[in-house]
């Protein structure tokens, strides 16, 4: 592994708030057998149908993922950033992975390795805290999925998938309109529109390649409004 690329590996790791409380002879050991996948954008970097290696997070990059259905229809249905984690759930069950993971920019992936992962499983506390804490937001990020899939307005859409909800801690979003697109299931040009929209109500201001959030409560009320008859 580049130097570069196995310091930004040992960083990421190190920061974790569970890391600390691990025996240096396990931190050591995670140091070691964890890895890292590479990929462009547009890569499908893990694939549905492949065995599940471990549990994975995005040192670096934006990636989607994404299922298809017996008749074809692709659903893009979560959007991972750098620094977090995925795939918890098909870590700890032992079926294929049910989805691919594809690159929107280029990006790199951390694996923890199945073995290590139930290791830690087994002996952590706060390994445990902070998967539970991880689960949960994970399900509320689920259901907020199931709720934007019965908005009809698109900038509502958009509204949801600049929220808090997915972007936890980050009011200044290097996100580009296409790929919000693909995240929030809608062309270029109808995000567009919506972004013009939520930029003429003063909820966010728009730059090249970035999105600010101005006004979060007005955001997350936008994007909470009841459904309307009007596209």
């Amino acid at each position: 592994m580049p130097f570069e690329a196995a310091l930004a590996h040992h960083r990421f790791l190190s920061g974790q708030s569970w890391f600390a409380d691990l025996p240096a002879d396990a931190q050591t050991r995670l140091l070691e057998r964890t890895f890292t996948i590479a990929g462009h954008k547009g890569d499908v970097l893990l694939a549905a149908g492949e065995p599940v290696k471990g549990w994975y997070a995005v040192l670096s990059g934006l990636v989607k993922l994404q299922s298809k259905s017996a008749e074809g229809r692709v659903s893009a249905f979560l959007g991972v950033p750098d620094g977090e984690w995925f795939g918890e759930g098909s870590t700890l069950k032992t079926e294929p992975r049910r989805y691919d993971v594809i690159a929107l920019r280029d990006t790199t992936l951390l694996c923890l390795p199945r073995t290590q992962f139930n290791e830690l499983l087994a002996s952590s506390l706060p390994f445990n805290h902070f998967l539970v804490a991880h689960l949960n937001r994970r399900l509320g990020q689920a259901m907020t999925i199931i709720e934007a899939g019965r908005l009809r307005a698109p900038e509502q859409r958009v509204a949801l998938y600049l929220s808090r909800v997915f972007w936890q801690g980050r009011r200044k979003l290097l996100l580009s309109q296409e790929e919000l697109g693909h995240l929030a299931g809608l062309s270029r040009q109808t995000v567009n529109r919506a972004l013009q929209t939520l930029e003429a109500q003063g909820l966010v201001s728009l730059e090249f390649g970035r999105v600010a959030i101005l006004d979060e409560q007005a955001l997350a009320s936008c994007a909470a409004r009841p459904a309307t008859d009007t596209v």
